[in-house]
């Protein structure tokens, strides 16, 4: 049983990220967790300060629960899945502090969160939430992009500059994904120019390939590129990757692919998921 976590704002991109959900985790037994929350200035704006507390959370929770009847009733349009079970909340207070909350009550094993919400940031930007979520929370974040649609994922791409050593538990969580869809893995080191690994590089390169050994098909690859970004796309199309996976740990690395310029804004624009794992 897999416990997921779906932040939503009832936008369309939320949408997308909900059915990417259902039909990635469609052959496993699943609790949908649909989590909504207020943002704190909209029950502290300025009307606010002119009503009670209590009616302002009344009218929020109100539309609260007509807008999630509504996405409920999009679910149920879908083809059913008896493997998959639904809950909904509301709550107010801030957005990380929620989602950390969410995580130790429901024992979440990933959070599923779109790219663009409801208030229309530019095409390149993720926004601060989602960006927020990958850098300070500590739980798998599949975030799927607005124009990612779903295809049967058959080919992961692991980018590693074999400078970590990766523990069990990340690596535990990419085989556990690699299974459910009998998926392989290529796992892609980059560098200015071909050169010979250090001896720590060499070392975690090769746990990485005992772990996986004949349970996970898995074959390496190396590009040589001074521009990460230009590499990772490159190889994502010659392959034709169905998901990016990486490790939020390594931020320098991780940073000059996803958070360009500052760390709130993911720019890397592409059409497939990442999913960020933490240590």
């Amino acid at each position: 049983m897999k416990n997921i976590l779906i932040p939503t704002d009832f936008s369309e991109n939320s949408w997308n990220a909900v059915t990417y959900a259902l039909s990635f985790f469609k052959k496993v037994q699943c609790n949908f967790y649909l989590l909504h929350i207020s943002p704190y200035e909209e029950i502290m704006d300025e009307d606010s300060f002119y009503r009670s507390k209590d009616t302002v959370l009344g009218e929020i929770t109100y539309n609260y629960k007509e807008q999630m009847q509504l996405l409920l009733k999009r679910i149920r349009k879908l083809p059913l899945n008896t493997k998959h079970k639904f809950f909904t909340s509301n709550e107010y207070i801030f957005f990380i502090d929620t989602i950390r909350k969410q995580i130790e009550e429901k024992n979440i094993d990933f959070i599923v969160m779109g790219t663009k919400g409801a208030s229309g940031l530019k095409e390149k930007t993720i926004g601060s939430n989602t960006g927020d979520v990958i850098t300070k929370v500590k739980c798998p974040v599949m975030v799927i992009p607005e124009n990612a649609r779903y295809s049967e994922v058959s080919e992961v791409a692991f980018p590693t500059d074999y400078n970590i050593y990766y523990k069990n538990k990340v690596l535990n969580t990419i085989t556990n994904v690699l299974t459910i869809h009998q998926a392989t893995l290529r796992i892609l080191h980059i560098a200015k120019k071909e050169q010979e690994l250090t001896n720590l590089q060499k070392k975690n390169k090769d746990y990485l390939d005992d772990y996986l050994a004949d349970d996970i098909e898995h074959s390496f690859h190396f590009l040589s590129n001074s521009n990460i970004e230009q590499a990772i796309q490159c190889f994502v199309e010659s392959r034709d990757i169905d998901m990016i996976t990486m490790i939020a740990k390594n931020l320098n690395f991780f940073q000059r692919i996803l958070f360009h310029p500052t760390i709130e804004k993911i720019s890397y624009h592409i059409t497939i998921p990442f999913l960020v794992l933490h240590e």
